[in-house]
């Protein structure tokens, strides 16, 4: 009993002198209304998880701003001339976060077999990680030497690169895997700037500066800047919001209708009375919204929307821009290119996609024997009640052309079932990328993509199609995979098996007096180079 007394007299007094010993300035606030379950990189699924995996762990490469591929524990690497072989050459500089399971507590050195360990982890059977995926095409890896890996491919693969700076590819202590078990997600010891320093689940995540951690600016001086990070769990966006506004929440990810009136002019602009007190930094998020079409017979496709000409009139019947402007106060981009979003390194402004053009949808809708709706039946168009806003306007925009909607409105898990299973005729749908290449969002079209077995869930099938993918899949020149890339989008127009309606932005509300926060397409949270003021 003396003990447990003494544990929590102890908690006590090292919390009470944490918060007294940080440099005012020097923490950073922010909430998650998700909840966090697991600060295990392997586990890192959830925009919540990932930001907080993204300041405890690192790997052996890491994105810039403009999402290029750079090193960060690896200093260099050399791909093979068959492109099967990776080698990484690892820095001498880098140390795990101090913990007991390390003799006398101190971090120990990173080395090239922890990345080994860390990535036959990933795709164990036994973990079950989310990220299996990721080492899918890993035949080997190994480590000659503490500052040389290896990794031999299965096959080549031109986003290997690009999916080796997710957080999932961390670099992780043993130690602390086998000491701590299935209890490592609720004690990780990483790489990353900062380390643990508190957590209570639901209520409170606390972060402390890792002296140790490698990276510096450029000047010279260490990072991170700051001495802590706090992270709290409010659920609720409108209570979320008021802390901010009391100046108790540093940062706001995005912004909430209920207070979209509050933060925001009807143009997307920041509201005067916030000037001086409030930045709002923005930039193009690689999440792309669109509507989605169930091709091929089946017991659950609609006839009509066989019709090439149909879907192209109903992407050429729907004003974007106004229904940016009134439902998403100009918080996105008209999506009037392809599938690929802006702010991927592939995107381009040449591409000729739908834009609004009521004219040529009326006379889309007469060549495919619909003229005015005439003969056409109600087509119903599936989405989750968080879209509806959506759905509704694209219902009252088609009416206009004799297009009838019928909106099914699904919960989720609902909606999340069906849609696998190839039940939903017409639906509203997003895909953000995981990884800033655009064969995220190309392999969706893929034949052997068809869902339930891929993300291909408007069964688009394509012999052309599938042959420039693999084209594409084999190039390893960047600006010649480009060019096969934007082949294929054109093909996903061509053919309208979707219709994009719009690319997001990223949004942030930040507080006067903080640097080091502008935002990237990947909408990854880094705060090593923050400075709070």
């Amino acid at each position: 009993m003396k003990n447990i007394f003494f544990a929590i007299f102890l908690l006590l007094f090292i919390t009470s002198c944490t918060q007294r010993e940080l440099p005012q300035g020097m923490v950073f606030r922010y909430n998650e209304s998700k909840d966090i379950t697991s600060l295990d990189p392997a586990f890192a699924s959830s925009q919540s998880s990932i930001n907080a995996c993204t300041q405890l762990f690192c790997g052996l490469l890491q994105l810039d701003e403009k999402l290029n591929v750079n090193t960060c524990i690896s200093n260099s690497y050399n791909i093979s001339q068959d492109k099967l072989f990776y080698t990484f050459s690892l820095r001498s500089d880098v140390f795990f976060h101090n913990h007991f399971v390390f003799p006398n507590g101190e971090g120990r050195r990173v080395v090239a077999s922890d990345f080994v360990y860390s990535f036959y982890r990933l795709r164990s059977p036994q973990l079950a990680s989310p990220a299996v995926w990721v080492m899918s095409p890993m035949d080997t890896c190994f480590a000659p030497n503490d500052s040389t890996l290896v990794i031999r491919l299965k096959y080549r693969t031109p986003v290997f690169l690009s999916t080796l700076t997710m957080p999932y590819c961390s670099v992780v202590a043993r130690e602390a895997v086998e000491f701590f078990g299935k209890d490592f997600g609720k004690n990780p010891v990483g790489a990353g700037p900062f380390y643990l320093k508190q957590w209570r689940q639901g209520e409170k995540l606390v972060l402390r500066r890792h002296k140790k951690y490698f990276e510096r600016d450029e000047n010279g001086a260490p990072l991170p800047y700051l001495e802590s990070v706090v992270t709290t769990f409010i659920p609720d966006k409108q209570s979320e919001f008021l802390e901010f506004a009391k100046g108790k929440v540093d940062y706001l990810s995005g912004v909430h209708p209920a207070s979209r009136d509050e933060l925001l002019t009807r143009s997307g602009a920041l509201n005067p009375k916030y000037s001086g007190r409030v930045q709002l930094l923005q930039a193009p998020y690689l999440n792309t919204e669109y509507i989605g079409f169930l091709l091929g017979e089946s017991d659950f496709s609609s006839s009509a929307l066989q019709n090439e000409k149909l879907r192209k009139a109903i992407a050429h019947g729907v004003d974007k821009k106004k229904m940016i402007r009134f439902l998403r106060s100009n918080l996105a981009t008209p999506a009037e290119q392809g599938f690929v979003p802006q702010g991927m390194p592939s995107f381009s402004e040449q591409l000729n996609g739908f834009s609004y053009n009521p004219q040529k949808a009326a006379q889309l809708l007469a060549e495919a024997g619909f003229a005015k709706g005439k003969n056409l039946p109600e087509i119903t168009l599936s989405t989750t009640d968080d879209y509806l806003d959506i759905c509704e306007f694209m219902q009252h925009e088609l009416a206009n052309l004799g297009i009838k909607i019928s909106i099914n409105v699904l919960s989720g898990a609902a909606y999340r079932q069906q849609l696998s299973e190839g039940k939903l005729a017409m639906f509203r749908a997003s895909w953000i990328a995981d990884y800033p290449d655009a064969e995220s969002y190309l392999s969706l079209l893929q034949s052997k993509n068809f869902s339930p077995n891929g993300p291909n869930y408007t069964h688009f099938s394509s012999k052309i199609y599938d042959q420039i993918y693999e084209r594409a899949m084999n190039e390893a020149d960047e600006q010649k995979r480009f060019s096969y890339y934007r082949e294929l989008d054109s093909l996903c127009l061509a053919n309208a098996p979707i219709i994009p309606l719009f690319y997001d932005k990223v949004t942030r509300f930040v507080r006067a007096g903080i640097t080091g926060m502008e935002p990237n397409a990947m909408n990854t949270l880094t705060l090593k180079k923050v400075k709070s003021l």
